[in-house]
């Protein structure tokens, strides 16, 4: 299997009602937004989805309203991921895949496997999924690190996994994955600040966060770094450097949220126990974005 999962990736809001119910004619309004200007592929059901906090039933009617609605126009890659290996595969031998192009399966967290352990979660993965499957490094989130060892193992010898999503920030990691894997494996960035550098040293594109606000300005940025003209991304990077640090401040995706919300594109309302960003965050984001908007 070959990696479809390049370019600019959306990781895809939920958003919510005030009653606390999902909102599908946000979602609608969101899902437009990025087809319209052009995003490459949509990342469902991740982390910035809260996909923690909503139930089975809302995991389906999102995957299947998502679906619905981008007509198959661009790859979708959905979220599914655990730390009980025979719960997953249960649960990946049951789904519904229809009009999924891909699995993003996060790194089992809390009960912290060794890399054995993480080496073996995959390739039992692997071995019942007909889709192809990115793997996802995201140690700040799971309390453990998949290693360029174990990531270039898995790549080597599983042959539907065809990417990463790097969220670790071990730049030396990374690069040693870029070296070394096989030609039908590619690094996804999975951290906007880093995006640029990654780009930079061999990586194939982002699951992004700020994109949902700003996918025409981030989107250009990846897509000049593809093409090698970082001469014309490096700027937009800089300008959006201070964005990034305000999405992170208050936790992921309280920040995107706050944003989305002053842009009239969804409530600013999450599960708890997400929170959403103070207002002092909320003031500086929306500063930030006037001045882009008015250097566009």
């Amino acid at each position: 299997m070959k990696n479809i999962f390049k370019g600019l990736g959306i990781a895809l809001i939920t958003p919510f009602q005030d009653n606390g119910e999902v909102d599908y004619e946000a979602l609608e309004k969101l899902i437009e937004y990025q087809l319209s200007c052009g995003v490459d592929f949509l990342c469902i059901l991740g982390s910035t989805a809260e996909t923690p906090c909503l139930t089975n039933a809302e995991k389906i009617n999102i995957k299947n309203f998502a679906v619905e609605k981008v007509k198959g126009n661009i790859p979708i890659l959905l979220g599914m991921g655990g730390n009980c290996t025979r719960a997953l595969i249960d649960e990946i031998n049951d789904f519904d895949f229809k009009g999924v192009d891909g699995i993003l399966s996060v790194c089992p967290y809390y009960n912290k496997p060794s890399q054995e352990g993480i080496f073996c979660h995959y390739k039992a993965v692997s071995e019942v999924s007909n889709l192809p499957i990115v793997i996802y490094n995201v140690p700040g989130r799971t309390g453990d690190n998949i290693t360029s060892k174990t990531t270039l193992r898995i790549a080597h010898e599983l042959d539907n996994v065809v990417a990463i999503k790097e969220a670790s920030g071990i730049i030396g990691q990374i690069d040693e994955i870029l070296k070394n894997k096989p030609e039908n494996f590619d690094v996804i960035s999975g951290d906007d600040s880093i995006t640029y550098e990654l780009l930079s040293i061999g990586a194939q594109g982002v699951i992004s966060v700020i994109g949902n606000a700003l996918p025409i300005h981030f989107g250009k940025m990846v897509h000049e770094a593809m093409v090698g003209r970082f001469e014309n991304a490096l700027p937009i990077h800089h300008q959006l450097s201070e964005i990034y640090k305000l999405l992170s401040v208050d936790g992921n995706p309280s920040g995107i949220k706050s944003l989305l919300a002053d842009m009239k594109l969804c409530e600013n309302i999450l599960r708890l126990p997400l929170v959403p960003a103070t207002k002092e965050t909320e003031k500086a984001l929306m500063k930030e974005y006037r001045q882009i908007s008015i250097q566009k």
